[in-house]
């Protein structure tokens, strides 16, 4: 019986990618498959991040939801996320290009214009890449960024007693999805506006990464691209530990609010599963916090919420309903397959 990605999963091919490739040895590698990017040793006191992601048409966007230049912003943002997420600031970026002969120049241009533009706001420079013909659009990117070693966080840290913090807003750019795939949705143009904007071109944390590491009270740290349903999964397995989340605490916008009463699901349920809001979550001793939260929103001027608490593994992962009823915690973000 031949297996296929589609019977096994995503995260379970990668498993096996890594019984292959091996676990590297080399004191050169301090991280390698597992984490939003490898990480390299730089010097004695600076780590390299290395991590690379594809926007494939039909998969993760359909051209005519997205501006050109916003497909550029989104193909750089979603690998300067993953900087993010391991405290990390951006250097360097590599576009690999794959593109149906017939894609019209001036697209081409676009794409690269509004990927310079987000690549100049970060201090990054697009350094070089590869371009070659394909059935399908397909904006390949490889990123490369630095973190102090004693700043560097990793989805492992999280101890038991711990609170989930996250920045921003959750499930706007679900939201934004819902939008573009029902054009007709009662919405006001300024919740609309807001909610689009969160998905076509999100913000990758860049600044606020950087307060939380060099605080150095973090014990964890990943962006959340899939759902926060399924991504603290990633916390929780390479942390060893179980959590509890509190849907009433999900910080969620009035803009999605608003769409939510529309469509007649709760707005925590949007942002609990809601992907490609590439905002952080992360894990910080409890008795600190509530103060992190506020020095890092007063730096930045972006809400940070407590959500939840580490557990220790044996109390598994669990769901707080705003009724109060506890459930089994289900990874219900997206699937790559």
């Amino acid at each position: 019986m031949t297996v296929r990605i589609r019977d096994i999963g995503e995260f379970n091919v990668i498993e096996r990618i890594t019984r292959i490739v091996g676990v590297p040895t080399t004191d050169d590698v301090l991280v390698g498959i597992g984490d939003d990017t490898a990480v390299l040793r730089w010097d004695a006191e600076t780590c390299l991040l290395v991590t690379i992601d594809a926007q494939v048409e039909a998969t993760h966007f359909r051209r005519h939801f997205l501006s050109p230049e916003a497909l550029g912003h989104r193909a750089l943002a979603v690998n300067l996320s993953d900087i993010a997420a391991m405290g990390g600031t951006p250097w360097l970026a590599l576009v690999s290009l794959i593109a149906p002969p017939d894609t019209p120049v001036a697209f081409v241009e676009a794409l690269y214009q509004g990927m310079h533009a987000l690549a100049t706001s970060a201090n990054v420079a697009i350094v070089g890449g590869n371009m070659s013909k394909g059935d399908h659009l397909i904006v390949d990117i490889a990123v490369l960024g630095r973190v102090a070693r004693q700043h560097l966080l990793l989805r492992r840290g999280a101890r038991p007693g711990d609170a989930v913090l996250v920045t921003g807003t959750l499930g706007d750019a679900a939201g934004g999805l819902r939008l573009l795939l029902d054009p007709t949705l009662p919405l006001d143009e300024e919740d609309r506006e807001v909610l689009l904007r969160r998905f076509r071109t999100p913000t990758p944390r860049l600044a606020e990464a950087v307060h939380i590491a060099t605080s150095g009270l973090a014990t964890a740290m990943l962006d959340i691209s899939d759902g926060l349903s399924s991504d603290i999964g990633h916390i929780c397995d390479a942390s060893h530990v179980g959590v509890v989340i509190e849907a009433e605490r999900m910080p969620t916008s009035p803009a999605l609010r608003h769409l939510a009463t529309q469509i007649g699901v709760p707005a925590w349920t949007l942002a609990l599963r809601g992907g490609e809001d590439y905002e952080l979550c992360f894990t910080v001793p409890a008795a600190h916090a509530e103060d992190l939260a506020a020095a890092i929103q007063s730096a930045t001027g972006t809400t940070i919420s407590i959500i939840g608490r580490v557990l220790p593994p044996e109390e598994g992962r669990t769901l707080i309903r705003p009724d109060g009823q506890r459930i089994p915690l289900a990874a219900e973000g997206w699937r790559h397959f």
